[in-house]
């Protein structure tokens, strides 16, 4: 017999032990696998049920709720967007009782430009800190949102570091070159002439045709005049 054939042979053994012990187990555990069976069925079921029967119903009533609020902030009246008219809940309600729910996520995220706008600096960061968006755009804004918060507490490295954030979290033709310039700003203001010419030549290489492109060449000139 060759030693192919040998090995070919052991092959067909190891895989029929295998089988053979696999059925030996299941026979002998199948009381303790059957409840791990229903078990998952009992959990998968249960976040369905959940999903369907609570977080659905209550996403629509979150929506509902928000409808006052969301139109109080695009009027810019912000005191009732942030905390209602006593009859329509405001942003700070809606985050609370509906945090579980995508309306309620994005009520942080209402609550942390409210807060941006009316001074409250400290607040914005912690609510557009709890913010999570899918939407990718919305996430960049809401990171150099707590740039322009860190900037007006007068924290510049903190500033410049969610600047870049934005600037890295996805390149387009808007954020990015917005955002650039705005690290580019903030750099001048730390006294880091370098970077704040990096930031610029960047986008006037690479985002030649953006709104901040514009006035770009005087933004290079001041900062290049600073680097002995």
């Amino acid at each position: 017999m060759s030693k192919k054939q040998d090995q070919n042979e052991e092959l067909i053994v190891d895989v029929q032990e295998v089988y053979s012990k696999t059925e030996t187990f299941i026979e002998e555990n199948k009381k303790t696998l059957s409840g791990i069976v229903a078990a998952l069925a009992i959990v998968i079921g249960g976040y369905f049920a959940y999903n369907s029967f609570y977080i659905a119903p209550l996403q629509n009533e979150a929506i509902e709720e928000m409808f006052m609020a969301e139109k109080y902030f695009s009027q810019d009246s912000m005191n009732l967007a942030i905390n209602g008219d006593g009859v329509h809940a405001g942003f700070i309600e809606i985050a609370n009782n509906y945090g579980s729910t995508k309306a309620g996520n994005l009520a942080h995220y209402y609550l942390g430009i409210a807060y941006l706008r009316t001074g409250q600096y400290e607040a914005a960061i912690a609510e557009l800190k709890d913010f999570s968006a899918d939407d990718i755009m919305v996430s960049t804004m809401a990171i150099g949102a707590i740039g322009d918060a860190y900037l007006e507490l007068g924290d510049l490295k903190q500033a410049v570091s969610y600047y870049n954030k934005a600037v890295k979290n996805e390149e387009n033709n808007f954020t990015t070159p917005y955002y650039m310039l705005k690290a580019g700003k903030t750099y001048e203001l730390l006294g880091d002439y370098k970077a704040a010419v990096k930031n610029y030549k960047g986008i006037q290489t690479d985002f030649k045709n953006s709104a901040e492109a514009a006035d770009i060449k005087k933004y290079i000139a001041r900062a290049e005049s600073f680097i002995n």
